[in-house]
């Protein structure tokens, strides 16, 4: 197939909601124009970890996709978080995406039922024979309970319209394996970083950029990082990953999208509190992330 390059900066975008835990629309159109103009993202990713999608029902999954696609408007693609642990409720979700103008799918490894190996290759190939769309799977076995294997990955990178992998196993081993694997293929296989403070090693192996939640804030210096790579000034690199580190850190200080959230909020952009179960930070590490972003001059 056809496809374009998907290398760069996307930015999981964050599931805004308001005092009464409704979805705050006009708080998540704001916040689209707010990446793609001023943290540069490369595109967006709707309704993934960092959108709080275990929490949103179907209906809301649904809203927020179309949602993100209308204020984009075309000016960067969508990438929309599809993934399920039911083959069939992924397939159902990935088609309504596709109908609503979605550019591609972030399909999630199959969590808590943890299927075999032969088992992810099954439901991945069936998600893949029910949509057009270019597929960007995720593996992220820390919140899943299952490990997609290199192998196993190499295997799904034979078909037509998987084309690439969010790498959160947060295991520089299994990076290496996959990037050294998918160099000698003669079909591109994307490899995205999604362990935000090893977004600068995965550059270094070879990487092709990242989904990174921490975009919301430093987008922009992820995109220079990006354009500094391009260039072969790895030194200029190196230099904003060191200057960001600490914001990266305090953004992952608990668990992912709180701190992001606080975050926003700080920077007087829509947010609001999680959803249960997750619960607003703690205020020694809400101290911490305000410093930290002080010091790199974002509030």
């Amino acid at each position: 197939m056809t496809q374009r390059d998907w290398s760069g900066i996307h930015i999981p975008i964050i599931t805004p909601f308001k005092d009464d835990g409704r979805i705050d629309e006009d708080g998540l159109r704001r916040l689209v124009d707010y990446l793609i103009e001023e943290q540069k993202a490369d595109s967006l990713v709707p309704c993934g970890t960092t959108g709080e999608s275990p929490t949103l029902s179907h209906e809301e999954h649904n809203r927020v996709i179309e949602l993100v696609v209308k204020a984009a408007a075309g000016r960067v693609p969508v990438i929309a978080g599809t993934g399920s642990n039911c083959t069939r409720e992924a397939i159902e979700m990935t088609k309504h995406a596709e109908a609503v103008g979605a550019d591609a799918s972030l399909q999630v490894c199959p969590y808590y039922n943890k299927p075999e190996q032969h088992g992810l290759l099954a439901h991945f190939e069936a998600v893949a024979k029910s949509t057009s769309l270019p597929i960007i799977l995720y593996n992220i076995p820390g919140r899943t309970g299952r490990l997609i294997e290199v192998p196993t990955l190499l295997k799904l990178a034979q078909i037509d319209n998987i084309i690439g992998v969010k790498d959160a196993a947060a295991n520089i081993n299994q990076t290496m394996a996959l990037l050294a694997a998918t160099r000698k293929m003669s079909k591109k296989f994307y490899v995205l970083c999604g362990e935000d403070a090893l977004t600068f090693s995965s550059l270094c192996l070879g990487g092709d950029g990242a989904i990174a939640a921490v975009g919301h804030v430093i987008g922009k210096e992820l995109h220079e990082m990006m354009q500094a790579f391009a260039r072969g000034d790895y030194k200029a690199a190196q230099e904003i990953h060191f200057r960001t580190l600490d914001v990266v850190n305090a953004l992952f200080i608990e668990t992912n999208p709180v701190p992001v959230k606080e975050a926003l909020e700080m920077m007087g952009l829509p947010a609001g509190k999680p959803r249960l179960p997750l619960v607003p930070m703690r205020p020694e590490n809400r101290e911490v992330l305000r410093r930290a972003l002080q010091a790199l001059g974002k509030i």
